[in-house]
């Protein structure tokens, strides 16, 4: 069910709230948090309800939408409630902000926030610099931004560094849940050797490149190479090297991946790119700082940054007569 309210006020929106429950129980109480979605684009608003409402169904929420727009309109808020159907396990709040309101969101939000609930804001498209500092993000025990969303991924991530609060954090992060887990079950198989380097070659603007790097180079303590390749979609390559040679993990299609170590046998497996909705509820599993990803952006500062031309085709590392490691990608 979806009930439209123009030109409203959040006052009215909480009254109707009250009466949709009383007249139906549609609107259940046994919420865990509120979401609150800041959309500053409009373009993708029904993806990021969407995905909300599936994330909802783990985590039952309250989800507010700020959809700012036009500030050179009329100040007006033009709400919606969905409820039912419509909203998955929540109850779905949108408040269209315009002319001096746009700026409002947190004053809008505030009354409609779920008492003694916590709060997590998410910017699922161009968000803060410092989103600890933002308005709408300082009433959130957890802030979720998109590095992979902006204009200029990487250097979005750079920023969001430089003005890291704990309670911060990254979907670009959570998309390498699989990667970190993969690389961590590897290391756990014989030969129990020390991890002397690494290298990780992806997209030259992928943030989850970026911080897959900076996560090896905190957790292993080696030097860590980042390379940046043209022909990559996301994440291509991790190689890390030991002494009777590489262990590797290549994804050459952005969907499998083959790792490869020596003394055990080649294996696929699927590495496909994480859904928006599979990272949100990942990341609401958890309202406490996520002290390793404050480590992933620390490594950032320590790697070594390389360039690769584009190749034909693609061969895994090899072991040097020397005793070194030679990492050959799609990009050399």
């Amino acid at each position: 069910m979806i009930i439209d309210l123009p030109s409203t006020t959040t006052s009215q929106v909480n009254r109707k709230l009250v009466e949709i429950r009383e007249r139906g129980g549609a609107v259940a109480l046994g919420r865990v948090l509120t979401l609150v979605i800041v959309d500053d684009d409009g373009e993708h608003l029904e993806e990021h309800i969407d995905a909300a409402n599936e994330a909802s169904r783990e985590h039952p929420c309250r989800v507010i939408v700020v959809a700012r727009g036009s500030r050179t309109a009329a100040a007006r808020i033009d709400g919606q409630i969905r409820v039912g159907g419509d909203a998955g396990a929540s109850e779905v709040i949108v408040l269209r902000l315009y002319g001096p309101l746009a700026s409002q969101g947190q004053s809008a939000v505030v009354p409609l926030l779920l008492s003694d609930a916590p709060i997590v804001t998410w910017w699922p498209s161009a968000g803060p610099k410092a989103p600890a500092q933002d308005p709408l993000g300082e009433l959130a025990q957890r802030r979720i931004t998109d590095s992979a969303a902006e204009r200029n991924p990487v250097r979005a991530l750079i920023t969001r560094r430089k003005a890291y609060e704990a309670g911060d954090t990254d979907l670009a992060w959570t998309r390498l849940t699989n990667w970190r887990a993969q690389l961590v079950a590897a290391l756990d198989l014989p030969p129990y050797e020390k991890i002397t380097g690494a290298t990780v070659t992806g997209e030259a603007d992928s943030p989850s490149t970026e911080l897959l790097a900076g996560w090896l180079t905190e957790y292993l303590r080696v030097p860590v190479k980042r390379v940046k390749s043209a022909t990559a979609q996301g994440i291509q390559s991790v190689s890390l090297e030991r002494a009777s040679g590489p262990v590797e993990l290549f994804r050459p299609d952005g969907k499998v991946g083959t790792l490869t170590q020596p003394g055990q046998p080649a294996r696929r497996i699927a590495l496909h790119r994480r859904s928006t909705k599979d990272c949100l509820i990942e990341e609401l599993r958890r309202l406490d700082p996520d002290e390793v990803y404050e480590a992933a952006l620390h490594g950032l500062d320590k790697l070594a940054n390389g360039a690769a031309k584009p190749a034909e085709g693609a061969k895994p590392a090899k072991k040097s007569g020397s005793g070194k490691t030679t990492v050959k990608t799609n990009a050399k």
